[in-house]
């Protein structure tokens, strides 16, 4: 299973405690975490990601950068997440290196499909569950049905991630439904 910590430090006190946040899962062997900070200028950014790069990584955690691919390259993190409706991931290849991960943010079917079809190595699907972090316009997508987690998961052959609303307890849901793994911030920030 894939567990990917999404941090936001808006709803931490410091970028201390944030760093706090991503040692912590460092130090529980997560395997990725997505630095998605939007709201901070490229220069924090990339001291932020540096500073997390920094830190003990003893499982070789792989961070990845949203939507920066210049942060990302820069600081040497060793993937770019996107948000749904952005370039192409395969506009990227040819400045990534090689092992580089691209993944997109999905909320249906049909850009599940086209994250596959354009190259991403990943999908994030969401909102799988009412966000606990965060309020969205977004309906949940739940397991069934044309749009839900199961149809997402079985429609590609990259990885499904669940978003939204995930907790512990209904994590083994969406394993269930065919999801590669889990994706939030709320069940890893304050684990």
């Amino acid at each position: 299973m894939i567990e990917c910590y999404i941090t936001d430090r808006s709803s931490l006190a410091s970028d201390d405690e944030l760093l706090e946040a991503v040692s912590r899962n460092l130090a529980h062997g997560i395997q990725w975490i997505q630095i998605r900070e939007k709201t901070i200028p490229a220069r924090a950014l990339m001291n932020l990601v540096r500073r997390a790069l920094a830190l003990p990584n003893p499982a070789r955690t792989k961070i990845l950068v949203n939507s920066r691919m210049d942060v990302a390259l820069a600081a040497g993190a060793a993937g770019l997440h996107l948000p749904a409706g952005s370039i192409a991931p395969k506009c990227y290849r040819a400045i990534a290196p090689p092992g580089f991960l691209i993944g997109v943010s999905c909320h249906n079917l049909e850009e599940v499909r086209t994250a596959e079809t354009e190259g991403a190595d990943y999908v994030v699907f969401g909102p799988v569950f009412a966000p606990v972090s965060k309020t969205s316009d977004l309906i949940p997508r739940g397991m069934d049905g044309l749009n839900g987690l199961g149809e997402a998961a079985r429609s590609v052959r990259i990885p499904v991630l669940a978003l939204g609303g995930v907790t512990r307890d209904n994590a083994v849901t969406c394993l269930e439904a065919g999801a590669a793994g889990v994706a939030g911030i709320s069940m890893f920030q304050t684990c």
